[in-house]
């Protein structure tokens, strides 16, 4: 059968029996999303048209079949990523199955995983950090809180999350330090450089009370509602500012986080001092960025070397 009418083949009506039964089972158990469901249903029912064009079953299906099965996505080009999740959905359509006594032994069981390679986090270059910290208008309470705001992630490095939920009693002006709950509750001092400070005095002073008119807050940072900026209106303001500064590269919320670190390592940081400054409880995860540190010397070397 050719690969075209494989392609066009639609799955029988006992077969989406057996793929219904099964989300309704996975739904009942785990309350999936929609979307959840939704690709398990397009992965299964794929692959029952795929078995179908030689007159196989889901059910029936071997190791070899689906391992085939697989190959032919990887050569149609389906990227390792999408081979996962389909060996995932395959993997929990089949131990359902043997959980119910239809089949005796599951197929999916002894094929690998292929393997994932780390996405590189972005990060700006120190040229663009500066035109981004630039963009807001101080001169205004919210531009100046915004400032203040993107001065602290950048010099300390934190988490989206943790700068928002930030309250005046986490920050020590005078030791120049800023005590962060970050993830699994767990609490690190990091040094936030005199810049940081400045903008912070500046916003404490000018700008804060202007913006809470006179009602109270534990938040450092807040909005003209007197109440704590939350992470989708940072992440607004964030896109809104790199427009400004004619900053055209894809950003994330944790941009100004990945850039921190990564400007240390160009600076000739250790990386435990790196691991603790982010707060990563393996530095495995910390590692991620001496990659995105060679990628930027390999990028300088080529543009400045004469055989580069």
């Amino acid at each position: 059968m050719d690969s075209q009418t494989r392609s066009t083949a639609t799955p029988s009506a006992s077969e989406r029996l057996i793929i219904d039964n099964f989300l309704d089972a996975i739904w009942m158990e785990n309350g999936l999303s929609d979307n959840t469901l939704s690709a398990y249903r397009h992965d299964l029912q794929a692959l029952a048209s795929w078995l179908q064009c030689s007159d196989l079953t889901l059910v029936a299906a071997r190791r070899h079949e689906l391992s085939e099965y697989l190959g032919a996505r990887l050569q149609k080009g389906s990227s390792s990523r999408s081979m996962a999740r389909l060996l995932s959905s395959m993997r929990r359509f089949y131990q359902h199955l043997l959980r119910e006594k239809t089949i005796s032994e599951d197929p999916s069981a002894r094929i690998e995983s292929p393997k994932l390679g780390r996405p590189l986090p972005k990060a700006l270059t120190e040229q663009e950090v500066e035109q981004l910290l630039a963009a807001a208008d101080v001169g205004d309470p919210l531009g100046l809180r915004d400032r203040a705001m993107l001065e602290l992630l950048y010099a300390c490095g934190l988490r989206v999350s943790e700068l928002i939920s930030l309250t005046a009693l986490q920050i020590n002006l005078r030791q120049g330090v800023i005590r962060v709950t970050g993830k699994g509750n767990k609490e690190r001092l990091v040094p936030m450089g005199e810049e940081a400070i400045l903008w912070l005095q500046r916003y404490a002073a000018e700008a804060r009370s202007e913006l809470l008119h006179g009602r109270i807050s534990d938040a450092l940072f807040v909005t003209r509602r007197g109440g704590a900026m939350t992470r989708q209106a940072f992440w607004h303001m964030v896109k809104r500012h790199a427009r400004q500064a004619a900053i055209n590269k894809t950003l994330s919320p944790h941009t100004l986080r990945h850039s921190f670190a990564t400007h240390l390592l160009n600076h000739g940081a250790d990386l435990r001092a790196l691991q603790m400054l982010l707060g990563h409880s393996d530095l495995s995860t910390t590692q991620i960025y001496t990659h995105v540190a060679k990628e930027r010397l390999k990028e300088i070397h080529a543009q400045h070397h004469p055989r580069g």
